[in-house]
């Protein structure tokens, strides 16, 4: 047995039968301890300042006093999601549904409210602000565009294509009803009012695909910029009722959702072509 090996063998032996205790806060050093006990089947793992202490244990059940701090102090996202869950699950259980003989209920048009009201009055304001969104609309196919067929990265491009398939089946599988307060516009876009499909939004689901491919290329403040026009056109949509707030949401989700699901259909085109290109063992020999 080398040196190496059997130093890396007492390390481990050390790691697994040392007790469990938090990280030394006074020196300053990253310590790292593991403590394995096969009776209950618990694993520790902490560092730097117990900030990076995690915790797992094969059943809640043996869980202590000590874990549940320890998860309410240094996990607070999902606690505040648990918290989430808990809420609605009685949300759920006492909130009246809204009857089929009114309009659907949506809090993005309880809060814009008051611009929706503006828009209706000027239909100036309303025209300008629907040619201002579809001039973005067209930023962004613009940019999806020039990536495939100027910069030779196509993941953008397919990424959109999903999307807007995808869309296209939602939206005519479940059709909802077009707003009752619905603010049309001869430039919005689609260019000339024709028909669209509500669910969900390809307008904002597009400007996410830009904008995470901007941010793989380290183009910051053009991703910046994006994301604000992103929200400055959801708050406009909303304004006029072209568009149910989780049409929104659910556009958000979708953007990252296909951009992911591109990036791995480019991973496996790329393991397929060296596989395909790879020399043979006949060839090697």
């Amino acid at each position: 047995m080398s040196a190496a090996t059997a130093a890396a063998t007492t390390t481990t032996a050390t790691l697994l039968s040392s007790p469990y205790k938090r990280p030394n806060k006074a020196n300053g050093k990253n310590d790292v301890n593991v403590n394995v006990d096969k009776g209950s089947k618990k694993m520790g793992v902490h560092g730097n300042g117990d900030r990076g202490y995690i915790y797992n244990k094969a059943s809640f059940m043996k869980w202590t006093l000590d874990d549940v701090v320890h998860v309410a102090r240094y996990h607070r996202i999902p606690c505040f999601f648990a918290a989430g869950l808990l809420f609605f699950m009685y949300v759920e259980y006492t909130l009246r549904m809204v009857p089929d003989s009114s309009p659907p209920f949506d809090l993005g048009f309880v809060v814009t409210r008051s611009l929706h009201q503006a828009l209706a009055s000027s239909p100036e304001l309303n025209t300008l602000l629907a040619f201002l969104n579809t001039v973005f609309v067209g930023m962004q196919a613009a940019y999806i565009v020039w990536t495939w067929l100027i910069e030779g990265r196509p993941r953008a491009t397919i990424s959109a294509l999903f999307m807007f398939t995808c869309r296209g089946i939602l939206g005519y599988t479940t059709q909802l009803p077009l707003p009752q307060e619905f603010l049309g516009s001869e430039v919005d876009f689609p260019v000339g009012n024709v028909s669209f499909f509500l669910f969900y939004s390809g307008h904002v689901a597009g400007s996410v695909i830009a904008s995470l491919d901007m941010r793989r290329m380290k183009r910051w403040e053009l991703a910046w910029l994006f994301d604000t026009l992103n929200v400055l056109q959801a708050v406009r949509l909303l304004g006029t009722r072209g568009h149910y707030t989780i049409d929104l949401a659910v556009g958000v989700g979708a953007g990252i959702l296909f951009d992911s699901l591109a990036g791995k259909y480019e991973e496996s085109r790329r393991k397929f072509a060296l596989a395909s290109y790879a020399p043979s063992t006949k060839e090697l020999c």
